[in-house]
């Protein structure tokens, strides 16, 4: 294939893996269209960030061009005030909306910018004294000048990350996603494979979040809480996880999510997915410890994770120990986001920090233990009067 790239940062790290780059925002959909239709592409895929989703949808359906999902789908999976209403209307349970002018406000809850993603706008409230300044940072985030409140779930957070083919629903992975306390509020610091719950339900709750928003091919990925009464869908994507899921998942299971993604966007998807994907039932995907295509004879690995580097707040003068990190057992490949120059400031949401680790190990707290390691191998050194 021939692969065009498509950042408005002239430094993408996705650009040295592609044959050409176009230095325009993944988000300026006119300019997209343009691009695709001058070069005549084959397929257009936006695999990891979510308002890209619902552009390349509507421009392969302008173009002509074979997509898993449809543009309208693209504007419900970008939006999760629609998304809300989709899951309304056909029963799936998810975490509901609260009106403040009918004093249903109930603390603590949630604020967030329905039509974003990486917490931004995202803030847990627990008294009414910090509810105007969160809706106040909500609406100055939100792209249509709309504020979604809802309540607060509690409970452990999981992540479903499946495949769907005509219609069929595959899980591949469903992972425990550990995040940070507040003013962090959503941001993952390690995404751990198995899952330490049990997960059916969550897996059926995904599969009919899926349904209900109108994903019938390609990846998908599900947030869920499980609540007291049972899971709770937080939001439903038509994309992989953002957070390198489709390397833990290939890393556990040995299916290519990454490679799969853009098969699909070619059209060819249901060819080449059948090969390595044998769907089981959803209680055997659920499981803790089961999954697809992995070797249970103990040469595969039993536990994966990705934990994430955060780094201290000051400019960025180097970074050490990488080498050191990636010799630690089990550590797949430890990666920076940022070069020096860059300054980091306080974690408040997934853009702050610094790098990932991926690692495997014998079960799934042992492959957490070793990615801890990794991350406390790397150092980075900073100006912190520059902050």
């Amino acid at each position: 294939m021939h692969v065009i790239a498509v950042d408005r940062d002239p430094q993408a790290v996705g650009f040295v893996l592609a044959d050409e780059r176009a230095i325009i925002s993944s988000e300026d959909e006119e300019a997209v269209d343009r691009l695709a239709r001058a070069r005549e592409v084959d397929g257009i895929v936006s695999p990891g960030a979510d308002w890209p989703v619902g552009i390349a949808a509507r421009v392969a359906e302008r173009i002509g061009l074979a997509h898993p999902i449809t543009a309208r789908t693209g504007s419900i999976v970008t939006s999760k005030a629609r998304q809300r209403e989709a899951f309304a209307a056909a029963g799936v349970p998810h975490a509901h909306e609260l009106d403040r002018r009918q004093g249903e406000l109930r603390f603590p809850l949630v604020v967030k910018a329905p039509d974003r993603q990486g917490q931004r706008g995202l803030a847990l409230v627990r008294s009414a004294d910090g509810l105007d300044a969160a809706l106040e940072t909500a609406l100055a985030e939100s792209r249509g000048g709309a504020v979604l409140v809802e309540e607060h779930v509690e409970g452990p957070e999981v992540t479903v990350n499946a495949l769907s083919v005509d219609g069929r629903f595959v899980p591949l992975t469903v992972t425990d996603r550990l995040t940070a306390e507040p003013p962090a509020f959503g941001v993952a610091l390690a995404h751990v494979w198995p899952s330490r719950h049990d997960t059916t339900a969550a897996v059926a709750a995904a599969g009919a979040a899926v349904e209900a928003v109108g994903i019938r091919n390609g990846p998908s990925y599900t947030q869920l809480r499980l609540g007291p009464a049972g899971p709770v869908v937080m939001e439903v994507t038509a994309r992989l996880g953002g957070g390198h899921d489709a390397e833990l998942c290939a890393a556990a299971t040995g299916v290519d999510l990454n490679a799969l993604a853009v098969e699909f966007a070619l059209g060819s998807g249901t060819v080449g997915c059948l090969t390595p994907v044998t769907p089981p039932s959803l209680d055997a995907a659920a499981r803790p410890g089961a999954s697809l295509g992995t070797d249970t004879s103990g040469a595969s690995p039993r536990g994966a994770a990705v934990v994430f580097l955060v780094p201290p707040v000051g400019r960025l003068l180097q970074v050490d120990g990488v080498a050191e990190a990636e010799a630690l057992p089990g550590v797949e490949w430890v990666r920076v986001y940022r070069r020096p120059g860059h300054v980091f400031g306080p974690l408040r949401r997934g853009a702050d920090r610094a790098g990932a680790a991926l690692v495997t190990g014998a079960d799934r707290d042992d492959a957490l233990v070793r990615g801890r390691r990794a991350a406390d191998a790397v150092r980075f050194r900073v100006d912190a009067d520059a902050s």
